[in-house]
């Protein structure tokens, strides 16, 4: 088993706990992954502490100041790797505030860069940036093996809070493929907006981290949510598939005013990368806001150059990530307010590109058996963990004795904490 893959059992696993640690009460904050490593940014690139991939870290951004890490790479696979900045809630931040990354070589020539920012709202919000270093047939640029360095920096710091912001990091590695790739132009696709799906929406708890997301497939699904607060899923897809989602909140009879951008919602590929995000604003009658239309996914989507058909490039679990802004709380008080997602799959799955090795971690461009199963709807009377725990857990080989075991040792951390 590669660095940093736990395999389907261990997936399922994290998918329970996150369900239990939901169902205990409101998230609050980030929830960074379990397994992620301490690590400190170097001030410059002599000092640059090692980054593997597959593996998750932990850092911290100030507010002046970049910070270097170190990749070594080969001269076959692309790289990727995504940085999630988690400013404290309450803060002051801008709209142009947020993070920006970039890759660079051992000579400092920049492979690629992204950034991520705050937005309309100023609402204090986990933001992530992604970057990627790809192998191409004549490219001159970042095509060696060798040293790399990912550098990290706030787009503002001049605007930005005083506060250190910390920091979650992610790198993956993707095979080449087994045929010289064409690089061929992605085909024509149907751009109309789908209907998102009716019925009454199922409910179903949402992660309050990347690691922590909570499985779904196509439907109407729902859950509480409050001002300041993100709440993450992942869908699974496959090869070929298409994936649509809107974002409801429900009107509420309390406060008066208008909160600008307040509801935003986002979708993120199986590297964290975003794909594309929307929001509208709030007036305390019913919102709706809908991404726009992505294509299926497909290899030959990195070609494309726009970015939100580029970031469709391979199967896999996406994420949608939903933030009801603080501000909401200062118009409308603090909630919690009936968020509702909605999403709609089309398209038929296909086969795979052809990898010649496998990604790290081993299943990261793959949907799993698990998967399917998790995403399935369940009777509408349910609370959204319980049954999703017993099949993932049958799914994943994981005894039931064990689960219940886990599953009270969760209680009972929360019974404690209350207590205290």
């Amino acid at each position: 088993m590669t660095a940093g893959s736990t395999g389907t059992a261990g997936s399922a696993f994290t998918d329970v706990l996150a369900g239990v640690a939901a169902f205990a009460g409101t998230p609050t904050g980030y929830a960074f992954a379990g397994d992620a490593r301490r690590i400190d940014g170097a001030d410059g690139a002599a000092d640059a502490a090692r980054l593997k991939a597959g593996a998750t870290y932990r850092s911290s951004l100030p507010r002046d100041g970049t910070l270097y890490y170190r990749l070594d790479l080969d001269a076959v696979s692309a790289t990727y790797v995504s940085v999630t900045a988690v400013p404290r809630p309450g803060g002051e931040v801008t709209a142009v505030d947020g993070i920006r990354v970039s890759l660079r070589d051992a000579d400092g020539g920049a492979c690629d860069s992204g950034t991520a920012n705050f937005g309309a709202a100023r609402s204090p919000r986990p933001v992530t940036a992604w970057a990627k270093r790809e192998v191409f047939t004549g490219a001159t640029r970042c095509q060696e093996a060798g040293a790399y360095y990912l550098v990290v920096e706030r787009s503002r710091p001049q605007d930005s809070p005083p506060d250190a912001w910390d920091l979650e990091l992610t790198t993956a590695a993707e095979p080449g493929l087994t045929r010289t790739p064409t690089r061929n132009t992605p085909e024509t696709w149907d751009s109309a907006t789908p209907e998102p799906p009716e019925g009454t929406p199922v409910r179903r708890r949402g992660g309050d981290g990347f690691a922590g997301a909570v499985p779904v497939g196509e439907g109407a699904w729902r859950d509480d949510i409050r001002p300041g607060q993100t709440l993450f899923y992942k869908v699974p897809l496959d090869w070929g598939r298409q994936v649509y989602a809107t974002a409801e909140l429900d009107a509420t009879a309390e406060g008066s005013g208008y909160a600008t951008a307040a509801l935003q919602l986002a979708l993120h590929n199986p590297v964290r990368g975003r794909v594309d995000s929307a929001g509208t604003g709030y007036s305390g009658r019913p919102a709706t806001v809908g991404l726009d239309p992505v294509p299926p996914v497909a290899y030959d989507n990195r070609y494309a150059v726009a970015g939100r058909v580029s970031a469709m490039r391979f199967a896999g679990s996406y994420y949608l990530v939903a933030h009801l802004a603080e501000q909401v709380a200062d118009g409308f008080g603090d909630g919690p307010f009936t968020l509702t997602l909605r999403v709609r799959l089309l398209g038929t799955a296909g086969a795979g590109p052809g990898y010649a090795g496998e990604p790290v971690p081993r299943d990261l461009f793959t949907v799993t058996g698990a998967d399917r199963v998790a995403t399935a709807p369940r009777d509408e009377g349910g609370d959204g963990t319980g049954d999703l725990a017993m099949k993932a857990a049958a799914v994943g080989g994981i005894g039931t004795g064990s689960l219940l075991l886990a599953g009270l040792g969760v209680w009972t951390v929360v019974a404690r904490r209350r207590g205290a």
